[in-house]
């Protein structure tokens, strides 16, 4: 059960309305999770810009794949809803690679090493090897590729801590409870 308000679109404050009016317009609804961290329009709108500039790093098949294997890593089910959705509709990744993304790895070996990165990122708190790092750079990452993934760990984080502390009502088709898998 949610442990803070959903705004309704008049209960929204003026400085977050037109980040979420653009978020609702681009998605087709308004998501509990942006309807509840709408409330504090700096932080709302501080993660909106961070996502947006983030949202040219890498490609979408990476991108969702380090959000699945950090909300994996969070425990966060109403990221993996979201992220799941949108690995398969938008990043069109099957069902069998979005298993393996929120293991942290992929098929494909570049982006495995980028998702086993990411993984280690989280699950070390930043706290990875010098062979970890070797191993995403011999991939074929270059320094601003490896601190894009480093800003998309902190990013997913961000919205895995809100969603784990309130606990919004999942609005995205369910999927299996992080730790089943």
């Amino acid at each position: 059960m949610a442990r803070t308000a959903v705004l309704n679109p008049e209960q929204v404050p003026a400085e977050s309305k037109a980040t979420l009016d653009a978020f609702t317009k681009n998605i087709g609804f308004t998501p509990n999770m942006m309807a509840s961290f709408a409330q504090s329009p700096i932080a709302f709108n501080a993660w909106a810009t961070l996502l947006g500039g983030l949202s040219k790093a890498l490609d979408v098949k990476t991108r969702d794949g380090i959000g699945l294997a950090v909300s994996e890593v969070n425990g966060c089910n109403y990221c993996l809803t979201v992220h799941s959705f949108t690995a398969e509709h938008m990043a069109k990744l099957p069902a069998d690679e979005i298993i393996l993304a929120r293991k942290g790895h992929a098929s494909e070996p570049k982006r495995d090493a980028a998702l086993q990165f990411a993984r280690k990122v989280i699950e070390t708190r930043g706290q990875v090897s010098d062979a970890d790092l070797k191993a995403v750079r011999d991939a074929g990452y270059t320094e601003a590729n490896v601190i894009e993934i480093v800003a998309l760990v902190a990013m997913y984080s961000l919205t895995n801590f809100f969603n784990n502390v309130f606990d919004p009502d999942k609005d995205f088709p369910a999927v299996a409870p992080a730790g089943s898998i």
